[in-house]
Order: structure tokens, then C-alpha cells, then sequence
């Protein structure tokens, strides 16, 4: 079986605040805009024979804005960064800087409290392989860029530390294709 998931970036929000860990801050005036110019290009996957989004204000908010109407699928939501929820990553560098460096360089590690990055990986990864969906069906997904990111390194089945040198902007999208185990990464419309 052939299934064609699309995932694209939740739009901003909040940006002048400073990016935060599990960050459920809603869509800011520039997140509304972004997607309404991006609308044109992305509406279409509204076509979608699923349609899910992480359960963030940002997530769902971004979907709904794109007329894809998505179900919220807890298994999309970002890492679980334990007590540094709400924190930037420079708060935590100041306060204990030895536990970033354990969480930046093991992927087993969750000095946090919360999910390790191995962990938030094989999570998402679990999601993906379980969508159902026909031969052929497509599958369109809105998430934290987070999310996106654990997806493309399960989905090439890359080191988990692959993680920290992708870079995935608001609204941008990428197609995953394959079956359970066996994707294959497109970029641009695929």
C-alpha cells in the first residue's frame, strides 16, 4: 500500500516573544498573515482524504484557516520538554547548562524530565506508520515544525542526532510516500 502523507509547519506564532519549548501560544497577527498568502498553494490539500493537525491553538488554527477542517491527533504533539515547558532555550543554558549538553548530544536523554528525543522520533514515527489509508490515498498533516523535523528523520530512517541540522520554516510542506516502514522524502509538489 502507497500512501502519500503531506506535513506542513504550523504558521508563527508569537515570533517577537522568543521561541519557547512546548510552546501552545496561538497564531499572532504575522501567523494570520502568513497563512493567508500561503493559502493558495496549500487549500488545495484540503482535498486530502485525512486530514489531522498537532493539538496546538497554532496547529489546529493553521489547518482550520487552510479550510482542512483537521482532527487533532495527540500522538502530533511536540516533545515533552518536561520542566523546561515555557522556557527558551538561553533561560535553560543559563540555569544548567550541563543538562543541555546531555540533551543536545545523546538522544537518549531527557534531563528535562520529559520525552527524549529518541523517544519523541519513534512516537511520531509509530503515528505515521498507523495512518490508515487506501493504495494510492493521501494524507495531509499540519504540526509544530518539530514534528515535521522527527518525521523526515524516521521517514529516512536517519541517526536520531539528523534531528538538530534540519531546519523547517513556518508553512512549508513536505511529502512523505511510502508504506508502513518504507518512505521515501519529496520535496516541492512530489
Amino acid at each position: 500500500m502507497n500512501v502519500r502523507f503531506t506535513l506542513i509547519a504550523a504558521a508563527r506564532s508569537s515570533s517577537m516573544l522568543g521561541e519557547r519549548f512546548d510552546d501552545d501560544r496561538p497564531l499572532d497577527m504575522a501567523g494570520w498573515h502568513d497563512v493567508r498568502l500561503a493559502a493558495p498553494a496549500l487549500t488545495p490539500l484540503a482535498a486530502a482524504e485525512l486530514r489531522y493537525c498537532s493539538p496546538t491553538p497554532r496547529s489546529r488554527a493553521t489547518g482550520d484557516a487552510l479550510g482542512l477542517a483537521p482532527l487533532a491527533q495527540p500522538a502530533l504533539r511536540d516533545c515533552d520538554m518536561g520542566r523546561w515547558r515555557g522556557l527558551t532555550l538561553s533561560d535553560v543554558t543559563a540555569h544548567d547548562p550541563a543538562a543541555v549538553d546531555a540533551w543536545l548530544g545523546d538522544p537518549r536523554s531527557a534531563p528535562h524530565g520529559g520525552e527524549s528525543l529518541l523517544a519523541f522520533i519513534s512516537r511520531v514515527g509509530r503515528w505515521l506508520d498507523t495512518r490508515p489509508a487506501d493504495d494510492g490515498g493521501r494524507i495531509v498533516a499540519v504540526a509544530e515544525p518539530g514534528v515535521v523535523r522527527a518525521a523526515i528523520v524516521y521517514a529516512l530512517k536517519a541517526p536520531p542526532a539528523t534531528y538538530w541540522n534540519i531546519g523547517v520554516r513556518p508553512l512549508s510542506a513536505v511529502n512523505v510516500t511510502g508504506w508502513t516502514g518504507r518512505w521515501s522524502l519529496s520535496l516541492g509538489d512530489g
